[in-house]
């Protein structure tokens, strides 16, 4: 898990939606991606089972019910929130960490193919945008998000490697869909792994999540079938007094060195340019994503002192500090060393062996979700991370890190990569247009 953080981004991505009474809603039926008050939709209202439900409860204690207010309170700053479907990068990459999330890979059906899966890919986008929008899916809505609003749900779409070759277009496969190298700490579950396709769902609320997972396995009807699904979950946005980096379910501070979209390399280490490079046209403005189950041993975690988990970190757990001094965000000194001429910060301390300066300035926006799936039958909690993490290029990325993490992290003692995918994700769809048209279409 190499060390990197998240910003917090929500900028000109986010949008407050307006509260409407349901009379409103009921005689000014939206227009699809309307964001004006008549564009108003039924996902995006409170209704009064929710929003009334407290004052008729208090009330009730005093002795009778409050007749309903004329209009719906607003919904909170988080159900408000919103990030756009059209963009220039696919959504669910660059925002902020989602309280909820779900990861889906598909397999083509037997004899689907180009035709298919174009079709397939049209269906879905048309999805993500209203859902993304607050709106009702476009057929056989399951009203499980009908109180809510869109809450920053975001829906990313790749393709694996297996994915050309079932459509006949291995001639656009890019080199870098090669498949990654086996690493020591590997247990690869190949049932949990690859896939033709492959979709990210994140939102700040699980149901409007559930949602979206529902409508996107809907709309797979006959073209493709679930391969494998996995769930996340993160700090709810707001929870803490102000913002800060997340922690995994080890304790730790994680992801303080993540690139930032203010650096002025960010986008080339992040996404394919339009031009010169080895990737086929239809990548432009595109990343690639590696996704890792990553099982953490947490009983074994748990039995360390404070101390030695900074040593096998090599920054404060409290704070995210490094142990060489300052708060989270000072430099790293990776030559100090103690009273007894020891490093301050050990050798194989994670956090100096996943550092860019460490490894040739390879980067990585990571972008993962926790999970907890239960206990196993001798007690052990099935829980860890569900590794993303966002490059332009995987092998100068992810591969060049973990080979050097596989060399000596203390860390590696302690977790296990259960699953394993590694997927091409285009760029953001055009207005009126889908998902990787210009692969399936060019």
């Amino acid at each position: 898990m190499p060390d990197q953080s998240l910003p917090e981004v929500r900028g000109s991505e986010v949008r407050t939606a307006e509260a409407r009474t349901p009379e409103a809603a009921r005689t000014a039926p939206p227009s699809p991606g309307s964001s004006s008050p008549e564009g108003l939709t039924r996902r995006r209202l409170l209704g009064t089972a929710g929003a009334t439900g407290l004052v008729l409860g208090a009330a009730g204690a005093a002795g009778g019910y409050a007749a309903a207010p004329a209009q719906a309170t607003p919904l909170s700053s988080i159900g408000a929130g919103k990030a756009m479907f059209h963009v220039k990068h696919q959504p669910g990459i660059t925002q902020g960490l989602q309280a909820r999330g779900h990861l889906i890979a598909f397999d083509l059906a037997a004899g689907a193919g180009r035709k298919e899966a174009a079709a397939l890919l049209r269906r879905w986008s048309e999805t993500a945008r209203r859902l993304m929008a607050g709106e009702a899916a476009p057929h056989d809505d399951t009203d499980i998000a009908r109180d809510a609003g869109p809450s920053s749900l975001t829906v990313t779409f790749g393709f694996g490697h297996s994915f050309f070759a079932r459509t006949g277009l291995e001639k656009q496969r890019p080199v870098a869909l090669d498949p990654l190298p086996d690493f020591s700490s590997d247990q690869l579950d190949t049932s949990r792994s690859n896939g033709d396709l492959w979709v990210q769902i994140g939102a700040d609320d699980a149901l409007v999540a559930f949602h979206a997972l529902r409508a996107i396995q809907k709309d797979a009807g006959s073209a493709a079938k679930v391969r494998w699904q996995m769930n996340g979950f993160n700090r709810t946005p707001g929870a803490t007094a102000h913002p800060m980096t997340a922690r995994n379910l080890m304790g730790q501070v994680d992801g303080t060195r993540n690139p930032k979209p203010a650096e002025s390399d960010f986008e080339r280490r992040i996404f394919v340019p339009e031009s010169g490079t080895k990737d086929p046209a239809w990548m432009a403005n595109g990343s690639y994503a590696v996704v890792r189950r990553i099982r953490m041993l947490l009983d074994d975690w748990e039995k360390l002192s404070t101390d030695a988990q900074e040593q096998v970190i090599g920054r404060r757990k409290a704070d995210g500090a490094p142990l060489t001094g300052g708060d989270e965000t000072t430099e790293m000194d990776l030559e100090k060393t103690d009273a007894n001429g020891d490093l301050v910060v050990p050798l194989n301390a994670h956090a100096r062996i996943t550092r860019p300066d460490q490894n040739g300035g390879a980067a990585m926006l990571r972008r993962p979700f926790s999970f907890h799936d239960g206990i196993d039958p001798d007690g052990t909690p099935d829980a860890g991370l569900l590794f993303v993490c966002w490059q332009a290029d995987p092998l100068r990325g992810f591969v060049t890190v973990q080979r050097k993490l596989d060399r000596g992290d203390a860390l590696s003692a302690f977790v296990r990569h259960e699953s394993s995918g590694l997927y091409a994700v285009p760029g953001g769809a055009a207005e009126g247009g889908y998902v990787g048209q210009a692969l399936l279409e060019g």
